[in-house]
């Protein structure tokens, strides 16, 4: 991990109607860090990362990723950006009607131009990468578990060999087993593929996991950013809540005496 920041994010202002939701948000992520991104609920954590990959238009501020001031872009810099990224939205998201393996294909169907053999051979690698059995690769999403819909939904992510991936609430929805193996796998995929990894969540035991930094909204604005060990020293009432309640002080003292 280097210092360059591949997110650049500063005076962001959001908003729909009269309520103003993100309200100068200013932060940065790192090029190949896990950069974990929390909130309450409501705080505009979701709106945030859909106003960067542009589904949610801003008011004011400004977005940089990859390099490339996104509002200033024309649309071929903006698709050689998005071509750049890949997207695992809450719940999966996966189209219904298409496969597992269809699903993994959509963005190579959008973005490349490839005999449909060679794009079989590509999507079954990238759901052999993230643990996807390939007795399940023809099944549709309706029959999927949760974790195996998660596991689609990364792999098509990773569709394009992506630099940077936006992971929205990766582990809602999951068993503590199943989330502790979805933990275990992006860290595995970030640190094989070198992948710089912005995840929304509202999952402690991720966060403690995971996440090289944390960045923490509260009342529409970043409060704090830095390590656990940052976010634990912050005298911010939020965070402080968040990271020194009761249920975070379990957490800590449960992974405290499981180390050896």
């Amino acid at each position: 991990m280097n210092g360059d920041p591949i997110i650049d994010v500063r005076d962001l202002v959001v908003g729909f109607g009269p309520r103003t939701v993100l309200d100068g948000v200013s932060f940065d992520v790192k090029r190949g860090e896990i950069f974990g991104f929390v909130g309450g609920s409501g705080s505009g954590k979701s709106v945030l990362l859909r106003t960067i990959i542009g589904l949610i238009p801003r008011r004011a501020g400004s977005i940089e990723v990859l390099g490339t001031r996104l509002d200033q872009a024309t649309d071929e810099q903006r698709q050689s950006v998005e071509r750049r990224w890949g997207v695992l939205f809450q719940q999966g998201a996966l189209f219904s009607s298409l496969t597992a393996l269809q699903n993994v294909q959509f963005p190579m169907r959008e973005y490349l131009d490839l005999p449909q053999r060679l794009m079989d051979e590509m999507a079954a690698a990238k759901l052999d990468m993230v643990g996807f059995r390939r007795a399940d690769h023809h099944k549709m999403p309706s029959e999927l578990s949760g974790g195996m819909t998660k596991r689609v939904a990364l792999a098509r992510a990773l569709a394009l060999d992506p630099d940077l991936v936006f992971l929205d609430e990766p582990t809602s929805g999951l068993d503590p087993i199943s989330a502790g193996d979805f933990d275990t796998l992006i860290r595995t995929l970030q640190r094989t593929l070198g992948l710089t990894v912005f995840m929304i969540t509202h999952d402690l035991e991720s966060l403690h996991t995971i996440a090289d930094r944390v960045g923490a909204l509260a009342d529409g604005r970043v409060v704090a950013t830095g390590s656990i060990a940052d976010m634990l020293a912050s005298d911010h009432p939020w965070v402080s809540t968040y990271f020194r309640g009761r249920r975070a002080s379990a957490l800590t003292s449960r992974l405290a005496n499981s180390e050896p």
